[in-house]
């Protein structure tokens, strides 16, 4: 909870609103449009930082083999799926070091058969004392021996494999390919990038927050992610709420600002990697008068609105107001208007009314 004095050192808060119960509307019986009651309400106070969206899953598929590239099948902006092929190596090379080592274990196993039944063959000589320790175990040795050469040539075989494998590129998680690193026909080699791409279906905003409002952010944890028209900037696209805060331990050395990563619901199709967006974090509440913001009218510099009195007697009153709040439209009057004061939502009816009712009074 942020103290009233806290609040006035932070020329930054902006109050967004967190109500439950808004300002009842009403219909006067002999006017044309709708009115609401201005009144105080239990509002959010929060701190609003520039954020970027990221994506969780981002990777450079890099080569794990040599080769030259034979086939790409994708491209920038193509979606893949898991496990679909990216593109194919030239896998002559591979294929002949895999016959290679199959080869060498079959000659290998043939070898252990072959010293599995001289061992046999010594093994019963030796129980009628027909031969000596000594060639029971030079026979038991050379049976060892062998089988750790199955064991090597098994290997280099499993290895031979996973070279062969390599040479085919497959996308790990499904995603967009957002940069491709070669063209048909280079010879690639182990670390070499292939294709960059990213899933869509984790995403992310990194923020910075400055020290004096981390600890009320890491208390409270509650954020949203807003995303602004940038031709209108007070009018929100999209806004989602952040399911997770993941506040980092230490702050920038230079800035002194610490980075804050909300995470964005899951397969959400209005945000982007590298978009540009408003992490909002509550820092925490207060009570404030709100005014709907449909009864808000600017004429020239003037900000101001239609107030109906308990005669239904239409007035043009200036207001201060503040920023515009997450929930319901609504924004915090500063100054022009008290609780319980009945305000015009339709200011262009309210302003014929006001015409009507000037007129009337100067008719003789």
């Amino acid at each position: 909870m942020i103290r009233s004095s806290a609040r006035a050192a932070l020329p930054w808060l902006v109050v967004l609103s967190s109500i439950t119960v808004f300002p009842t509307t009403a219909r006067a019986a002999d006017l044309p449009f709708e009115t609401a009651t201005v009144g105080e309400q239990t509002v959010a106070e929060v701190y609003v930082a520039d954020a970027v969206i990221e994506a969780v899953n981002r990777a450079t598929i890099a080569a794990e083999t040599s080769g030259r590239i034979e086939k790409i099948y994708v491209d920038v902006d193509d979606e893949v799926k898991k496990g679909d092929v990216l593109l194919r190596f030239s896998d002559k090379e591979q294929r002949a070091r895999l016959a290679q080592a199959e080869a060498k274990q079959r000659e290998a196993e043939a070898r252990l058969r072959e010293a599995e039944v001289e061992y046999e063959r010594v093994k019963k000589v030796f129980a009628r004392k027909l031969v000596s320790q000594a060639a029971l175990d030079k026979a038991s040795a050379n049976l060892k021996a062998i089988r750790q050469r199955v064991s090597a040539a098994r290997a280099s075989v499993k290895q031979a494999r996973e070279q062969l494998n390599y040479t085919v590129v497959r996308a790990p998680y499904s995603g967009i390919v957002v940069e491709r690193h070669v063209e048909v026909g280079e010879m690639a080699r182990p670390g070499t990038p292939l294709m960059t791409g990213f899933s869509l279906e984790h995403l992310r905003a990194s923020a910075s927050v400055p020290q004096n409002v981390m600890s009320a952010v890491r208390k409270i944890r509650r954020a949203r992610i807003s995303l602004r028209d940038p031709l209108q900037p007070g009018k929100r696209i999209a806004e989602v709420a952040a399911q997770k805060v993941t506040v980092y331990p230490y702050a920038d050395e230079k800035t002194h600002d610490f980075k804050v990563r909300l995470q964005l619901p899951k397969n959400h199709a209005i945000y982007y990697p590298g978009m540009f967006v408003k992490a909002v974090f509550e820092v925490g509440s207060a009570q404030k008068l709100l005014v709907p913001v449909q009864a808000v009218v600017h004429r020239s510099e003037v900000t101001a609105v239609y107030v109906v009195d308990e005669n239904d007697r239409v007035s043009f009153r200036q207001v201060r107001v503040g920023g515009r709040l997450i929930k319901g439209d609504h924004l915090e009057a500063l100054a022009g208007l008290n609780a319980g004061e009945r305000v015009a939502l339709d200011p262009v009816h309210a302003g014929v009314v006001l015409k009507e009712q000037r007129a009337g009074s100067k008719a003789p």
